[in-house]
């Protein structure tokens, strides 16, 4: 009889924490696993340049890592934060999510980068600023779309035609 409770008590036991893992696990991030090709400018005196650099920004684990902030800056992976993440239905009556974010670190020259940006499904757009003392070095605006790109919506079927499974 100790035998069959005993075992019971284990069942229940691991039952509770394969529950737990499930519910932590499912509490990522909206920008986890995504990647945005985007296009970044540098903005000198007002004046936006004319050569725009192409640039990866992905974002992991509440990181983010861009190619052209490691080769030209060496920032490796960046914690953010997302200050709204929000909901709104649009002109076309299309429920959209906005997410704000911000990024900020400081490197051992202390060169300081600070980045705010806005996702609006699968659109980014935001600025770059690297300070250093308190004092602009580099200013640069950058624009972009997800990887893959907005999903095809499917074709409705001409009448008289079945639709394809």
């Amino acid at each position: 009889m100790n035998i069959k409770k005993l075992i019971s008590f284990s069942c229940l036991i691991i039952a509770a924490i394969v529950f737990i893992n499930a519910a932590y696990k499912g509490d990522k991030d909206p920008l986890h696993k995504r990647i945005f090709n985007v296009g970044i400018t540098e903005v000198k005196d007002g004046q936006v340049g004319k050569k725009s650099i192409a640039d990866k920004i992905e974002f992991k684990d509440g990181k983010m890592f861009s190619d052209f902030l490691f080769d030209k800056f060496q920032y490796k992976w960046i914690k953010y934060r997302i200050n709204k993440d929000s909901i709104y239905t649009d002109e076309t009556e299309t429920e959209v999510r906005l997410l704000e974010v911000e990024a900020s670190t400081t490197d051992d020259k202390d060169q300081t980068l600070m980045m705010t940006f806005k996702v609006e499904e699968w659109d980014i757009d935001g600025v770059i600023k690297i300070t250093k003392n308190d004092k602009l070095k580099k200013y640069f605006d950058f624009a972009g779309r997800e990887k893959g790109g907005k999903p095809k919506k499917e074709k409705k079927p001409k009448e008289g035609e079945a639709k394809k499974d």
